[in-house]
């Protein structure tokens, strides 16, 4: 058994320590929003948050998350998270989404990157496109997705 504080509840599970986090978290616990896009941390659809900072759980082995803080994008859009809320909002606002499918790896990177920047501090295009580099959009919303960052920036300030 291996225990997990995911989305602020501790919680054990029953799975091999080298099984990706990926999985733990849609197969063990059924938290279905983060995604398998191509399983080598190349994409960025199955971002998550591991103690604030973003990362790929589809290569993140789940024994080496024991003890530290996970969240998904169920509680970065569904709960108290302002900064979270605030992205989803922007996300709207700019009508990002077309398919949707990276849509959750893309808004836990975003909100990994505002928590980053001082309280206020405005990102620049060339900063947000830096930050999200890591996130594949098939569709090609770049330019809307630089614009919702941008604007969940300011609406925080």
């Amino acid at each position: 058994m291996i225990k997990l504080t995911i989305n602020g509840k501790d919680t054990l599970v029953d799975v091999e320590p080298d099984t990706p986090l990926l999985w733990t978290l849609r197969d063990s616990l059924q938290l279905t929003g983060t995604k398998f896009g191509c399983g080598a941390a190349l994409c960025g659809a199955c971002t998550v948050h591991l103690d604030g900072q973003a990362i790929r759980s589809c290569v993140t082995p789940v024994s080496s998350v024991e003890g530290r803080k996970i969240t998904t994008i169920e509680a970065a859009t569904g709960g108290d998270d302002r900064v979270g809320n605030a992205v989803q909002a922007a996300w709207i606002r700019h009508d990002v989404a077309q398919c949707g499918y990276c849509q959750s790896g893309q808004i836990m990177s975003a909100t990994a990157f505002l928590k980053s920047l001082p309280r206020g501090k405005q990102p620049s295009a060339a900063e947000i496109d830096t930050a999200m580099a890591g996130n594949i959009c098939r569709c090609g919303t770049y330019p809307r997705i630089r614009a919702a960052v941008a604007d969940a920036a300011k609406s925080l300030t």
